[in-house]
């Protein structure tokens, strides 16, 4: 029997991802300042930005375009920004992953470092690329390639510190669509996902890549697509993940698993990053719904007890922000505004359609995977769009299934737009002029 392409036209990638809410997590030692992204979905990995001073509202024909970049490379990686300089991974046929730094000014490239190849080349539907955030932590940098090479890299030079391999080292199991998972660091570790029954997720020493802890999750889950995040609940700090078989978290300390959210994973590919405030936890089953569950002190440590599960619920690979008291994300259909605790739908509107979403002084940046980019009100009263604009020059993607997937980030009052090898950086200060 064939597969039915149609089904999975927006799950690779994977983008990425993966993430979080406010809240939630203890502070990661990302040292970038306060309106600098350095990892993926943003300082606390939850798609928000705390800038404030940006437009309310945007011209017919978008906001201004500083500068634009055709020549990065492809790929579905999000830009890391910190300071004066960009950070992203590319590739260049399939033999040359890399990770590339370029200049905020004007995208001029400053150093690029091959990591390895790009893995699963002749995954079906055909989608192979790039696909991770690097994670930048002072004065490293840390990359995952879709092949399993997790690489620390000096962000001033790109020099390789260490380098260890997901399927060589730890036996690791990615999905069809390779490796889309954007590193974690906390603390003095890098926590990545190699998936499998071996070490399922691992916690690496950050300095020299020195293995402290190993989780073999019960069932060996290949990875999914999502990034892991940093929650506390049920009495424990936990590293929570979305694999192949539903949500999980693992005892941050010493990898023990917790627990298994397994209606998170009915859809067809288990991509979108968690959203957790407290001892709460969303998961999102890709072109299905969405489900909540409250973490609880148990006997055997920790308790998932389902909140709720919603069809219709935001679901789609370009994640979900909670601002407020509501969760904002898309469909296929469109974009829907619920209520987090409840999972009751506010409101719905087909908008520009499916599409990744970023937050920022009280509005909604949403890419779409049509390629447009809008401006939404975040309130739960309805949608409210402020301004919509298509970025010129598209490039060309290669079929029909394969979409604009990169999410939108927001850093020093700058909004920045990727599709495949194309990087767009707009003004978005209300001043006028960003740093």
């Amino acid at each position: 029997m064939k597969p039915d392409f149609r089904s999975f036209k927006l799950i690779a990638i994977f983008i990425l991802i993966a993430s979080s809410a406010p809240a939630v997590f203890a502070q990661s030692s990302t040292k970038a300042g306060a309106t600098d992204w350095p990892q993926w979905r943003g300082p606390q990995r939850d798609g928000i930005s705390k800038e404030s001073g940006l437009l309310k509202e945007w011209p017919k024909e978008g906001p201004k375009l500083l500068w634009v970049q055709k020549d990065i490379g492809d790929g579905y990686s999000t830009p890391a920004v910190v300071g004066s300089r960009i950070y992203l991974m590319s590739n260049r046929g399939m033999d040359n992953e890399f990770v590339q730094a370029l200049a905020v000014q004007d995208g001029k490239p400053i150093w690029t470092t091959r990591v390895g190849n790009v893995g699963n080349p002749d995954q079906q539907p055909p989608y192979p690329m790039a696909r991770s955030t690097p994670t930048i932590d002072g004065e490293l940098l840390y990359a995952l390639g879709s092949d399993g090479d997790v690489a620390c890299l000096e962000t001033a030079t790109g020099k390789i510190r260490w380098q260890k391999h997901l399927r060589k080292d730890f036996g690791g199991q990615p999905g069809v669509w390779a490796y889309a998972e954007s590193p974690l660091v906390d603390g003095d570790v890098v926590v990545v996902t190699p998936g499998g029954a071996e070490a399922t997720l691992v916690a690496l020493n950050k300095k020299t890549g020195a293995v402290i802890w190993k989780s073999a999750v019960p069932g060996g889950d290949p990875a999914g697509y999502a990034s892991v995040i940093v929650v506390r609940g049920g009495g424990r700090k936990q590293y929570v993940q979305f694999l192949s078989k539903g949500v999980i978290g693992v005892d941050a300390k010493t990898g023990k698993f917790l627990w298994r959210y397994g209606e998170a994973a009915k859809g067809p590919a288990q991509m979108a990053t968690p959203v957790a405030r407290e001892a709460y936890v969303y998961g999102a089953a890709n072109r299905v719904g969405g489900g909540l569950v409250n973490l609880k002190a148990s006997p055997d440590g920790v308790a998932a007890e389902q909140v709720y599960f919603t069809r219709g619920l935001p679901n789609s690979l370009g994640g979900s922000v909670l601002v407020g008291d509501h969760l904002y994300g898309t469909t296929p259909e469109g974009l829907v505004a619920a209520e987090f605790l409840s999972g009751k739908v506010k409101w719905q509107d087909k908008a520009i359609g499916s599409g990744s979403v970023a937050y920022a002084d009280g509005y909604l940046y949403l890419h779409g995977e049509n390629g447009d980019v809008a401006l939404i009100e975040a309130t739960p009263e309805g949608y409210r769009e402020k301004g919509r604009f298509t970025p010129p020059e598209q490039p060309k993607h290669k079929n029909q299934m394969e979409k604009a997937w990169t999410y939108p980030v927001i850093s020093n009052a700058r909004l920045y737009i990727r599709d495949l090898g194309t990087l767009w950086v707009y003004e978005i200060s209300a001043a006028g002029k960003s740093k």
